[in-house]
């Protein structure tokens, strides 16, 4: 089902998950439910979990993640929230959701190659692109966003060249590429970040200062080779920005 906060069936995403794999994306409701709130069926008693991929499953969320639902719904964002699994040792999407769009100050903004995302990170993303993103663009470029392009979030992998899972192993880390503004051009990390005009790479550097104040890790082009082509936003809580 469309629509703001609205949440799909419960069938199509364990569906969808039934097709993926642990490691296959690259790193890193109930009908009438009004806008910005739960659906009936997210806010139904536990009930017994049906196999997927024969992964352990658990489709009642836990309150902390009932109430993120609620506010990420009233965010203006547009998901559906993902039953429980466990892939691998260290590798889960727990309390997850898949969400197709964020609500920018004029229009929605949409994404691409994103896959399960925490539901504490999918809302302080939300909060970014439309807060840090959408309003930096306006201001310092003169139009506004209309897709974000990330490499990805969930990948049952580990940290390079550690034995230490990365954080795109329980979802909570999404890779930002590139930004599409509403009069067509295209922002791209890899190539703006330091070959920009003026005005873009002032902008790349907000958006990057602005992400820091709303996610624990964030990694960007002058952190290391391996991140000159994204931004790495990661958990909440400023902890780590470079």
């Amino acid at each position: 089902m469309k629509g703001k906060g609205k949440i799909r069936g419960w069938t199509l995403a364990a569906a969808a998950l039934a097709l993926a794999g642990c490691g296959s994306l690259i790193p890193g409701g109930g009908s009438g439910a009004a806008p910005g709130t739960a659906s009936q069926s997210a806010r139904a008693p536990a009930r017994p979990a049906v196999p997927v991929a024969s992964a352990p499953q658990s489709y009642a969320p836990r309150a902390e993640d009932a109430s993120c639902l609620a506010d990420l719904g009233a965010s203006g964002a547009r998901f559906d929230p993902l039953p429980d699994t466990y892939a691998a040792p260290g590798c889960n999407k727990l309390g997850t959701v898949q969400l197709m769009a964020l609500a920018g100050d004029r229009a929605p903004l949409t994404l691409s190659n994103l896959g399960p995302v925490r539901c504490s990170v999918a809302k302080a993303f939300g909060d970014w692109a439309r807060f840090g993103v959408d309003r930096a663009a306006r201001q310092l470029l003169g139009s506004p966003v209309a897709k974000i392009e990330t490499m990805g979030s969930y990948a049952c992998r580990n940290v390079a060249g550690s034995e230490r899972r990365s954080a795109h192993a329980r979802a909570e880390a999404i890779d930002v590429s590139a930004f599409v503004l509403a009069d067509g051009r295209r922002i791209v990390l890899k190539r703006d970040w330091d070959g920009g005009d003026a005005a873009t790479r002032e902008f790349l550097r907000v958006v990057h200062k602005s992400a820091c104040k709303r996610f624990g890790t964030v990694l960007g082009p002058e952190y290391n080779a391996a991140h000159e082509d994204h931004f790495h936003l990661e958990g909440a809580g400023a902890k780590f920005c470079r």
